[in-house]
C-alpha cells in the first residue's frame, strides 16, 4: 500500500481498482493512524474525486461505509471513519448526480441517525490519531447540504442533529468541531431554505442553558463552563464567517448568532 501510494494510487485496470476501493473499508476500524487515515481515507479520497470508481461500487461502497455507522465499535475508529469515507461518496453525487431518490434518502437517514447517537467525543490522540466523530459526520452533513438534491425537510433533520452536539454534556470541545458543525449550517444557509424567524429561532435555542436547567454558577460548574464554551465557539464561528461573507443569504445567520451570543452569561 505504502508503494501503491508513493505511485499516486496507479491502477490501472478499472475492475481491479473497484474492487480495492471496496476493500479499503476494512481498514476503517484499524488502531494504526497511517493505515486508516494516511493509506485508506487518502486512497478512498483520490479515487472517488478523479470519478475513478463506477456508479455500481459507489453504490456498494456506500452501503458498505452505512452498514459500519451501526456496527459495534469498541475502539471508536470504524463509525467515525465510515461517516469521514460518507462525506466522499455523498461528494460525488453532489458533483454528478448518480443515487437516486432512495439512496439519497437513506444517506440522509444514516447521517442524521449517527450525529445524534454519538456519545464518543475523542478527538485526537498522539498514538491513536484521530476519531473525530462529530467533525467527521459534519462534513458529510456539509456535502448533502450542498447538494441541490436535498429538500428543505431533509435539511431541517440534518440542523437538529447538528445541534444536539453543538454542546453535548461532559464535552469541551478541542479539536476544531465547533467550527466543523458550523460549516453545513452555512452552507444550508446560502440556499435561502429558512427564514431569517427560522434561522432565530433555531440558534436561540444555543442561549439557553440546556440540560444545565440553570445558567446560575455558570462559572462555578465544569459542565456549565463546557457548554459555555461550546456553544460560544459554534455561535462564533458562524457569526465571523457570515459577518465576513457579506453575502445577503447569511445576514440572517449573523444576526441570530450574534444575539444568542449577547444572552450567554
Amino acid at each position: 500500500m505504502q508503494q501503491l501510494k508513493s505511485a499516486s494510487w496507479t491502477i490501472a485496470d478499472d475492475a481491479e481498482r473497484n474492487r480495492f476501493v471496496l476493500a479499503l473499508v476494512d481498514c476503517n476500524g484499524s488502531p494504526d493512524p497511517e493505515l486508516r487515515d494516511g493509506i485508506a481515507f487518502e486512497a478512498t479520497q483520490h479515487y472517488l474525486r478523479k470519478g475513478l470508481v463506477n456508479e455500481t461500487a459507489l453504490a456498494e461502497l456506500s452501503a458498505k461505509l452505512q452498514a459500519q455507522l451501526v456496527e459495534p465499535d469498541k475502539s471508536g475508529f470504524r463509525r467515525p471513519f465510515a461517516a469521514l469515507n460518507l462525506s466522499e461518496v455523498a461528494r460525488t453525487d453532489r458533483i454528478k448526480a448518480w443515487m437516486t431518490a432512495e439512496q439519497r434518502a437513506q444517506l440522509v437517514k444514516a447521517s442524521v441517525d449517527y450525529m445524534r447517537s454519538i456519545t464518543d467525543h475523542r478527538g485526537f490522540d498522539k498514538v491513536a490519531g484521530y476519531r473525530h466523530a462529530v467533525a467527521h459526520t459534519a462534513d458529510l452533513i456539509m456535502q448533502l447540504a450542498l447538494n441541490p438534491a436535498i429538500v428543505k425537510s431533509d435539511l431541517v433533520r440534518m440542523r437538529g442533529a447538528i445541534a444536539l452536539q453543538v454542546a453535548p454534556a461532559g464535552t469541551s470541545y478541542v479539536t476544531g468541531e465547533p467550527e466543523r458543525l458550523a460549516r453545513p449550517i452555512l452552507f444550508m444557509a446560502q440556499r435561502g431554505a429558512f427564514t431569517e424567524v427560522e434561522w432565530g429561532e433555531w440558534l436561540a435555542q444555543f442561549a439557553g442553558p440546556g440540560a444545565l436547567g440553570s445558567w446560575d454558577n455558570a462559572f462555578q460548574s465544569e459542565a456549565g463552563l463546557a457548554r459555555r464554551h461550546n456553544v460560544t465557539a459554534f455561535l462564533s464561528a458562524l457569526y465571523v464567517n457570515a459577518q465576513a461573507s457579506g453575502a445577503d443569504a447569511l445576514k440572517p445567520l449573523a444576526t441570530g448568532a450574534m444575539e444568542a451570543l449577547k444572552k450567554l452569561p
